[in-house]
């Protein structure tokens, strides 16, 4: 996927995006960190085709057979229907292409539900569940359709600690398997490093490439791997730069 010279200003004059410039590679775990406003939602609506581009491109190296099926998203919040089950939930993007399409696609549902531990909650509804399971609940979701490209918006951003590390290992073991292009926006800094393979740090509006840094630790990674000297140094790096970025433009 590549973004060329991408910028995106609304009708209000503003710039969310500047000249933004990036090469992600197929099966590729990309961060994107920058301070509140620099425009890291809106580059996942570009991704997503929900806002129109101002000037440059998004290109994709291979085409899915079915275009619909190219990107999966994960919110920030799960957005689950409260009167539906935790299967029903799972399988709404079927649903809405008929009744056919939710038969087909309900034997996927539930393997992945049993793979992020929810094989014995497919009939429970969302109150039943902590917010950790329902947010794995919106990645069985945005997997069901086998998706070239996951989107992942700070997804883990309103858990708490112990929550959000056991989902930011369920999504390594889940990455580690499949090899999806993953587009992953975060504040966390130790997040971005310890998922990624590229860390592309953005300055405040409009948003642009302040640097785009290398994350060549080891895998598979551990929440050991927070503990290792390289891990601090990279979270270090990518924390000068922010600060740089935010000293520059103010």
């Amino acid at each position: 996927m590549v973004f060329d010279h991408v910028t995106k200003q609304y009708p209000n004059g503003t710039v969310a995006v500047d000249d933004f410039h990036l090469d992600v590679a197929d099966g590729e775990f990309v961060s994107i960190v920058g301070p509140s406003g620099c425009g890291k939602s809106t580059m996942l609506k570009l991704i997503m085709g929900l806002e129109p581009l101002t000037r440059g491109s998004i290109t994709y190296r291979a085409q899915a057979r079915d275009e619909s099926a190219m990107t999966g998203m994960v919110f920030q919040q799960p957005l689950l229907l409260a009167w539906h089950t935790v299967l029903d939930n799972v399988l709404v993007p079927s649903t809405l292409q008929g009744r056919a399409q939710r038969r087909a696609d309900e034997p996927r549902a539930r393997e992945l539900l049993a793979m992020l531990g929810l094989a014995d909650f497919a009939e429970r509804h969302p109150y039943e569940l902590s917010g950790g399971m329902q947010q794995r609940v919106g990645i069985a979701r945005a997997l069901l359709h086998d998706p070239r490209i996951l989107l992942m918006d700070e997804p883990f951003g309103a858990l708490d600690a112990m929550t959000r590390d056991q989902l930011t290992m369920d999504l390594l073991d889940i990455w580690e398997r499949d090899r999806k292009t993953v587009v992953f926006i975060t504040h966390s800094i130790s997040e971005a490093v310890l998922l990624s393979d590229r860390v592309v740090v953005m300055t405040p509006r409009p948003g642009r490439v302040a640097d785009v840094v290398d994350i060549d630790l080891p895998r598979p990674r551990t929440l050991q791997t927070i503990s290792t000297p390289e891990f601090g140094r990279l979270a270090a790096h990518i924390r000068s730069v922010l600060d740089t970025a935010e000293m520059v433009t103010a």
